[in-house]
Formats: C-alpha cells, sequence, structure tokens
C-alpha cells in the first residue's frame, strides 16, 4: 500500500508541486525513515481572557537547500527572487497541503488528541536564502486551561521534515490564564521513545502514516498542568 502510494505521488505531481506537496508535506515519507527538510521554529500558545486557549502562534525558518528549492519552482519571472505574488502562492499551497496533517500540530487535553482549524492565511516571506513562514491555528474544540492538563507540540508525523526548537525559549506561553499553571518544556529522547513503543509505532506509521496522531511521543512540546 506504501509503496503503490509513493509512485502514485511520484508520477501525478507536477514539479511545481512537488517541492511543497510532496517534499515538505507527504510523498517518499515513511520509506525514507528520516528527515530530509530541516525547520527552526517559534511556537506561541495564547490564551484568551476567557481562559481558553484562543490559538497557536508559528514561526518556522526553513534550510538553505529547501528554501532554494523552493525558489526555483515559485520564481514564476526568473528575477532570482520571490515577489509578493509568489510568496502568496507558495503560502495558499502549504495552507491546502498541510490541513491534513494539521499543520504538525499536536495538541492534548487530558490525553485527548485535539485538532486545530486551517489557518486563515499562511504569510510567508524569503531573507537572506531561508524561507520564513508565519501563521496562528486555533484548536477545533475548547480547551479550557483551569483544572486540565494540556500538551502543546510541533511535529511532522511522517518524519520527512524536522521541526527544531533551538532553545526552549522558542516554546512560550501568552495570557493571564496561565499564570496559575505549571509548565515544563519536554524534549523526548528518540531512541527510547522507539524503544518503549516499537511494535505500536510500527503498525501506526506503515497502515496509516497520514492519520497516526502517535508523532505526539517524539514532538517537543511544551506540558501544562492548570
Amino acid at each position: 500500500m506504501l509503496a503503490k502510494h509513493i509512485g502514485r505521488m511520484k508520477k501525478s505531481i507536477p514539479v511545481k508541486a512537488a517541492v511543497l506537496a510532496g517534499g515538505l508535506l507527504l510523498a517518499p515519507v515513511a520509506a525514507s525513515a528520516h528527515p530530509h527538510i530541516f525547520v527552526e521554529a517559534r511556537l506561541e500558545v495564547l490564551a484568551g481572557a476567557d481562559g481558553n486557549v484562543q490559538e497557536l502562534r508559528n514561526v518556522w525558518r526553513f534550510d538553505e537547500v529547501f528554501s532554494s528549492s523552493v525558489l526555483m519552482d515559485f520564481d514564476k519571472n526568473t528575477n532570482l527572487k520571490l515577489d509578493p505574488d509568489e510568496l502568496k502562492e507558495v503560502g495558499k499551497t502549504v495552507r491546502d497541503s498541510l490541513a491534513d496533517y494539521d499543520y504538525y500540530t499536536n495538541l492534548s487535553l487530558n490525553g485527548k488528541s485535539i485538532k486545530v482549524n486551517k489557518p486563515d492565511v499562511i504569510n510567508v516571506d524569503y531573507q537572506d536564502g531561508q524561507l520564513l513562514m508565519f501563521f496562528a491555528v486555533k484548536p477545533s474544540e475548547t480547551m479550557p486551561l483551569k483544572g486540565n492538563k494540556l500538551s502543546f507540540g510541533i511535529y511532522d508525523p511522517t518524519l520527512y521534515t524536522s521541526i527544531d526548537f533551538p532553545t526552549d525559549n522558542e516554546l512560550v506561553t501568552e495570557g493571564a490564564a496561565f499564570k496559575d499553571c505549571k509548565q515544563q518544556v519536554v524534549r523526548p529522547n528518540p531512541d527510547e521513545v522507539i524503544a518503549e513503543n516499537k511494535t505500536t509505532l510500527t503498525d501506526a506509521f506503515f497502515n496509516d502514516p497520514t492519520g497516526t496522531t502517535m508523532s505526539k511521543l517524539f514532538a517537543t512540546r511544551i506540558d501544562v498542568q492548570c
């Protein structure tokens, strides 16, 4: 099933779309089992005045190799830069393609996985040879802080993209509702996670690599107890 899916992707995705929809997002993913794209990220979790999680704000900076590939494929007028309309097209492609992956967002409320709504827009910039994306997503369900245990993480379930937070200061919470909560940044050891969940992970990734929630075991995240 997996091999058939990969073959279909290689034949059907045009070159331009393959860079994002096949590279950044899905295609040869589970078969390769290691990242090809590297991202430095920042995550800000905002609580509203009502005491619920309001939104998660993301900043992603992509590696230079992948960024140059995007430049080549989206630079329609070949002026060696991404103009505003070209940046908008990159953002639209990612917004549409990452919907099935919940924008790499891993949320949980008392152990229950929570999906996110599609962002209104993904803003894109290209600076010093690197692609940057800025966007916010909102939980699809109410996530009250008081009396609950919550977790907020970012991780690519297909293992194709490595999303790294250089320091714990890149994962932050904002809003008065967080003041009475205990918080901890967790950086799981991949080898330990695999050793402890080997059978479960194998079944999850190869039976349904696009729909598994097991990626939360690997995600660098903020755990919050309120």
